[in-house]
């Protein structure tokens, strides 16, 4: 059966209908265009309007005879005034559209994919922070995450930069394991390749997670302002420490920076320093650092058991002692500064009980520096010697009576050839590179509370001196100024801080070439040969026999 063909009026109608919505719908844009200005100035008006209700409202009543008065008073003096009404007429009209003018509007929540990202990791936290016994469980599976939320910002990107989380009563929050649990959970949640800080309350039973900023690399080695017995390990966080140090940017500029600061000396309580790292961590541009801040009020004493020459830039300076990379000027060097540190005690004691100060050779601090002892005490040990960190007692025990300062510097994979001594006390330590939470806590004896990211500058760790807290640390670039690859800005910087070479004695100067000419000579005629000479008697006479 053929189809009958749609009545014109009734195909055409639907084009017609929306031909005649667009019409309507450009008149209104149109219209609203030319009277813009009319519609801000009359919102204007309204608000004008509703707050001088307000403000009427909320005069007392004894006040309102007086207002009213003023206000009529006001009225007739600008109705007097020559233009007054037309002055007031415009005042009034720019005031309503000033009040009336669109604003931006702030946008007070989180939009579709943060809520997303909110609410999902609301629903991860449920098993951390809720118990089948809570009748009113916080955390519950398609529960309200912003009762549990407080504060929350987000990145460009959409990814979260500080949450504030508020957790039961109940939860375990002084067990490290469970505090490593959630902040694991949040590290993976939040997106990993950030540095992320902890900072659990649990008076308040809260949780404040923020993303920390990278800590500047820019800052090279330079002289820092610091007074005898105070060295520069890093820079860290401008909230961890309340000392500020004057540097020199990268661009010339002077800034103040929030260094970690160590103290040396009798008074000291953290007197000697482990720092450990992976190759390539810098661990040994830290012990360069401490050197050359070290060289102006004291002396040094560098044992370098890898042999690679790093050191080779303070050969020969001015306080320099000696800088050892061989098994026997290790052993030598370190037998002397047992003795050294033995005889510093006996000269001080024995000042001290004649009732006078120290003798000024046992004031001036000295510094051994060890890197790699471990390679050392594996060479000792396949030659039948004894280990040099065993040679590292008396200095270490002693070491901060006889001002005598210990920095030893080891890479992971040899910590557990350390001995004991060095590991008592040495309770300055310093980790720097890539580390697992592990590692760190096992050199520094708690955990820090920022996750580790796995790909860091060199120079970048962490510091704990003594039983403080646990601190970012950034060390100041000191590379070896003879490597190519080290860039020209910090080859300088390490140059100008090395001390001078002082010249060669003349007892230790080579003598000078002498030309002798040399002048032919006739020899002599043989002399006659002497007599020979009579033998010596003997010293005594021999005595004659009795009878």
């Amino acid at each position: 059966m053929a189809r009958r063909p749609l009545p014109r009026i009734l195909s055409s109608g639907s084009t017609q209908i929306a031909r005649g919505r667009e019409i309507a719908r450009t008149a209104a844009d149109s219209a609203t265009d030319v009277l813009h200005p009319l519609i801000t100035v009359s919102r204007g008006l309204r608000k004008l309007a509703a707050s001088a209700r307000a403000k009427w409202a909320a005069t007392p009543k004894e006040r309102r005879g007086p207002t009213l008065f003023l206000v009529a008073a006001c009225v007739l003096v600008v109705a007097l005034l020559p233009y007054g009404p037309l002055l007031a007429l415009v005042v009034l009209m720019g005031a309503a559209a000033w009040k009336g003018r669109e604003r931006p509007v702030a946008r007070t929540g989180p939009d579709e994919a943060e809520t997303a990202r909110l609410k999902g990791l609301y629903e991860a936290l449920v098993p951390y922070f809720s118990v089948p016994e809570d009748p009113s469980p916080l955390f519950s599976h398609g529960g309200d995450w912003s009762g549990a939320f407080g504060e929350y910002a987000f990145d460009g990107d959409g990814r979260l930069t500080r949450l504030r989380i508020s957790y039961p009563p109940y939860f375990a929050d002084g067990e490290p394991a469970a505090r490593a649990r959630v902040e694991q959970l949040l590290h993976a949640k939040s997106g990993r390749g950030r540095e992320y800080r902890f900072d659990w309350d649990e008076e308040g039973n809260r949780l404040v997670l923020s993303v920390l900023p990278a800590l500047p690399t820019t800052i090279a080695a330079q002289r820092f302002v610091t007074v005898p017995g105070e060295t520069v390990l890093g820079f860290t966080d401008a909230d961890a420490v309340r000392r500020t140090v004057p540097v020199l940017a990268a661009e010339g500029a002077t800034e103040d920076a929030p260094a970690v600061v160590w103290r040396t000396g009798p008074r000291s309580t953290e007197p000697h320093l482990l720092a450990v790292g992976q190759p390539g961590s810098g661990t040994t541009s830290l012990l360069r650092s401490i050197a050359l801040q070290a060289l102006p009020h004291g002396d040094v004493l560098i044992v370098e058991g890898g042999g690679t020459g790093e050191y080779a830039c303070l050969t020969g300076r001015a306080g320099v002692l000696a800088v050892e990379c061989g098994l026997s000027g290790a052993l030598a060097s370190l037998e002397w500064a047992a003795h050294e540190t033995e005889r510093r005690l006996i000269a001080a004691n024995r000042a001290r009980q004649a009732g006078l100060p120290a003798p000024e050779d046992t004031r001036r601090p000295l510094w051994i520096l060890l890197d790699r002892p471990g390679v050392l005490g594996h060479l000792a040990a396949a030659d039948g010697r004894p280990d040099p960190q065993e040679l590292l007692q008396v200095p270490l025990r002693h070491g901060r009576a006889a001002q005598v300062t210990v920095v030893v510097a080891e890479q992971f994979d040899s910590v557990d050839m350390l001995s004991e001594a060095v590991r008592a006390h040495t309770r300055a330590r310093i980790v720097l590179g890539p580390a697992a939470p592990g590692q760190i806590e096992a050199v520094l004896g708690v955990q820090p509370h920022t996750t580790p990211t796995p790909d860091v500058p060199a120079g970048r760790g962490y510091a704990r001196l003594g039983t403080g807290p646990v601190l970012r640390l950034q060390v100041p670039a000191t590379p070896d100024p003879y490597d190519d690859a080290t860039s020209d800005a910090h080859r300088r910087a390490v140059l100008d801080l090395l001390p001078e070479r002082p010249p060669a004695s003349p007892a230790t100067a080579p003598a000078p070439t002498v030309v002798i000419e040399k002048i032919p000579v006739t020899a002599p005629d043989p002399a006659p040969a002497a007599s020979p000479a009579p033998a010596p008697g003997p010293l005594h006479a021999p005595v004659p026999a009795e009878g």
